[in-house]
This record gives structure tokens, sequence and C-alpha cells, in this order.
């Protein structure tokens, strides 16, 4: 596990942005699990603009979704595919068979989680996870106590987890499942890159970082991972021992 603590948030976004480029770049076709959500919109937006002024080429990229709102697809604002959408995909000018999303409008969500886990092991499993942290501790839709043996699977949100959720949203939503890749898939990835930004989260990222490793606080499960990057500005930093 490293950590990376940089002054601020636009800092700890340029950081993990030259870092996520440099690690791609060592993979032919890299595949890339972007995180939806407030956090990584940061790195996102600096990427876009080192792809602008041809700072790297993503054309050999290859993504896979981390999560998705069960009853959503891309075609809903607010979804995670339609976040990813506007602030990835398009301005990096990815091609859609590229991608592979979890559609959470499908009939069957157990085979929406085959065709996710088939594509990821098509392609020699996922290259770099990014992620984000909930305030609970959840990272993708694994909520506290979800086993960290599961794979891709649909999941049932917490309190906590329906209610911030709301923020991605014009008008209330109901938000009672997501379908998400599971704690086992992520731990396969080559590299896992955890970004945390803010007051608020100060308290959950010690217990990420100084807690036990323990179901309660999945994220906590990361520090398992060898290749393991967390990346935390001032604020988020400011309860751990650094």
């Amino acid at each position: 596990m490293k950590i990376i603590i940089s002054n601020s948030y636009e800092d700890m976004s340029k950081q993990s942005a030259s870092d996520l480029i440099e690690t791609m770049q060592s993979f032919d076709k890299p595949l890339l699990c972007p995180a939806s959500g407030s956090t990584p919109v940061g790195l996102y937006k600096e990427l876009v603009n080192l792809y602008r002024q041809q700072k790297f080429d993503p054309s050999n990229w290859l993504f896979v979704a981390l999560d998705e709102w069960v009853g959503m697809d891309g075609n809903k604002e607010g979804s995670c595919k339609q976040s990813l959408d506007e602030q990835l995909f398009k301005p990096l000018k990815i091609d859609a068979d590229k991608i592979c999303f979890f559609d959470g409008k499908a009939a069957d969500l157990d085979e929406e989680c085959d065709r996710v886990e088939q594509f990821i092991q098509q392609h020699g499993g996922i290259d770099v996870s990014v992620l984000g942290l909930g305030m609970n501790g959840h990272v993708g839709m694994n909520e506290p106590y979800t086993p960290s043996s599961l794979r891709s699977h649909v999941a049932k949100l917490d309190p906590v987890t329906q209610e911030v959720g709301q923020k991605y949203f014009k008008e209330r939503q109901h938000l009672s499942e997501g379908i998400t890749l599971g704690l086992a898939t992520l731990l396969e990835s080559k590299h896992i890159f955890l970004s945390v930004n803010g007051k608020r989260k100060a308290e959950i990222v010690k217990k990420v970082i100084e807690g036990n490793i323990t179901e309660e606080v999945p994220a906590s499960i990361l520090r398992r991972h060898k290749g393991l990057k967390i990346y935390l500005d001032a604020e988020a930093a400011e309860m751990i021992q650094h």
C-alpha cells in the first residue's frame, strides 16, 4: 500500500491522472475500470485536458463498468454510464465497442454479471481499477458486510448509499439495488487507485487505512492488494498518521 497525500483536490487529481497514464502505458491493450461518483471527476477532467494537449493516446484502452443503479442504463441522466459518457468516454473519443458496461435495466441481471465477468477474463483481467470511497466504507456498490469472496453481483443498497446517491439526480429516485463488480474481482486488478477527498471522509479514511481489515469496512479489504495506491487530499488525510 502506498499513500499519496496532496495539498488540494486539484493537486490530487493531477497526480493520480499522471500516475494512471504512466501505468496504463505499460500495457499493450490496458483494461481500465473507472468509478463514477464525485471524487474521480477531477481525475477525468485532468485526463481530458492532457488528451487534448496530445500528452497521451487512449486509442488502445479498454473500459469495464464498476457499477450501475438497478433500473437504469446510459440513457438515464445521473446513471453511472451517463456520467462516465459525459466526463470520460465522449471527451476521449472512446468507441462503444471498447466499453463494457452493466445494463441495470437488463431482464436477467445475473446474466449481466456473467457477461461483464467474461469481458474481463477475455481481456486478461483489469489492469487498473479507479475507485472512490463511500461514507460507510463501500467501494463500488459493495456495502458493509458484503462477502469479500463475491464477484459481480446484485447488491442491496445501504440506506446511507440510497440517500447519498440522490445527489446525482435532479429528481428523487428509488435506489434500492445496484449491480457491481465484487471485491474478489477488484482484488484481481493489477493496480488499484483509491481516491478520497474532503474533510467529511477523514473518519472513514482512518478506518480504512488504520483500522482492522474487515468486511464491515469493505475498502479496508483493499489493503490486501500489493498494488494499492491511496490518493488523499489534505482534508481527507487529517486523521491518519503520516
